[in-house]
């Protein structure tokens, strides 16, 4: 880092740090990272009656801004990841939908160059190795079994960008890709499954580490038939990612997460589309038209729910306010949790010395007020303005 990096403490805030929450705490930010000391002519900026918490981490997002990270040109994917960041998400896996694998292996070269320039953490495939039975917004016409050898093409063509790959294990191929994508260092999420609770273990045992949005587009748990549900609560080696905008869980549900897997196993996700941050109207999701009224998105032929328009500073208020949930838990949930499992903890996360300047600020009501992203505003809290 450069000597003349400016330095900046963050000063007065109620900070949420991994060891718990520092009341009248401080950040010092010089250049683009978190320092462990201030210099004398740092700059001091007062965010009392704050909450200063850890940029988002979102490792599930389709898109916003009126912009899909499926379809869009680089000028749009970047629009949806500004509209992201905008709303706090300082870290963002671009999700693909499903479509032909030439067609994904093309968007998979041009989001693995905003991921070599650092716009995006990398790419998560979701989609077309799922179970037609449980398709939810994907085109049935385009589904396939998980052949390792198809699965390897669209890693391949990720040229290292690759993060996550959701597959319906039970199918043909499952348990083979799956140990395929942990060889390759890729997570193996279940997801879109139709898979019995043995079926599950299995693919757990084989590689597998992460639940695609939990209880959505898999069977339900049943006295006799647990289901994937309860293998993936119960398994300490699985995180379960949980979409927590009021339409996808019923609050019970998002409750029995927490309490069953505990806040170091759950991931809160956005599973954004284009309306995110953007407002109704008709969309696409892949090759499927969505309508979104009342800021709920579904399929116009079906009816499924197709993504959803939410945003993690929405998803946090929510869990914090509503929910009741610990900050703490929240923060582990939507920001160090993802991280560790997509391999930035050391430079993403928390906010710790050495550690990418990204941070949230929130008043006393949970609602945004700034967002820094590598020590630059993104949006600047009114408090500092003037």
């Amino acid at each position: 880092m450069s000597g003349s990096a400016h330095s900046t403490v963050l000063s007065g805030a109620r900070v949420v740090l991994p060891t718990g929450i520092v009341a009248g705490g401080r950040v010092i930010v010089e250049g683009d990272r978190i320092a462990g000391s201030a210099r004398e002519d740092a700059s001091v900026a007062d965010l009392s009656g704050h909450w200063l918490v850890p940029g988002f981490v979102d490792m599930h997002n389709h898109g916003g801004g009126g912009a899909s990270f499926t379809s869009g040109t680089a000028e749009e994917v970047l629009r949806g990841v500004r509209t992201h960041r905008e709303h706090g998400t300082t870290t963002l896996v671009a999700s693909t939908v499903t479509g032909g694998l030439d067609e994904l292996a093309r968007r998979a070269g041009l989001l693995a160059e905003l991921t070599q320039q650092g716009e995006i953490a990398g790419i998560h495939f979701e989609g077309p190795f799922i179970n037609p039975c449980r398709k939810g917004a994907h085109k049935a016409e385009l589904l396939r079994d998980p052949d390792p050898a198809e699965v390897r093409k669209l890693v391949d063509a990720a040229h290292g960008a690759a993060r996550m790959v959701t597959l319906a294990t039970e199918l043909p191929g499952g348990l083979d890709s799956v140990r395929l994508l942990a060889e390759h260092g890729v997570i193996a999420a279940i997801g879109h499954t139709d898979s019995t609770y043995d079926q599950t273990r299995q693919a757990i045992d084989a590689g597998a580490t992460v639940a695609t949005h939990l209880y959505n587009a898999m069977p339900g748990m049943e006295h006799r038939a647990p289901g994937p549900i309860a293998a993936l609560l119960e398994d300490e080696r699985v995180t379960v990612e949980l979409i927590n905008d009021g339409t996808h869980l019923h609050p019970a549900m998002l409750e029995l997460a927490f309490h069953h897997a505990g806040a170091h196993r759950v991931a809160l996700i956005t599973d954004a589309m284009d309306a995110a941050g953007f407002g109704d109207g008709t969309y696409h999701l892949g090759p499927l038209e969505v309508e979104v009224k009342d800021g709920v998105a579904r399929l116009v032929e079906g009816g499924s729910i197709a993504g959803s328009t939410l945003t993690l500073d929405t998803a946090f208020k929510r869990s914090v306010t509503l929910d009741r949930l610990p900050v703490e838990s929240v923060v582990q949930a939507i920001s160090a949790n993802p991280a560790k499992l997509l391999g930035l903890y050391d430079e993403v996360g928390s906010l710790e010395p050495g550690k990418y300047a990204d941070l949230v600020v929130l008043d006393a009501a949970f609602d945004l007020k700034g967002v820094m992203r590598r020590g630059e505003w993104v949006v600047r809290p009114p408090a500092l303005q003037g």
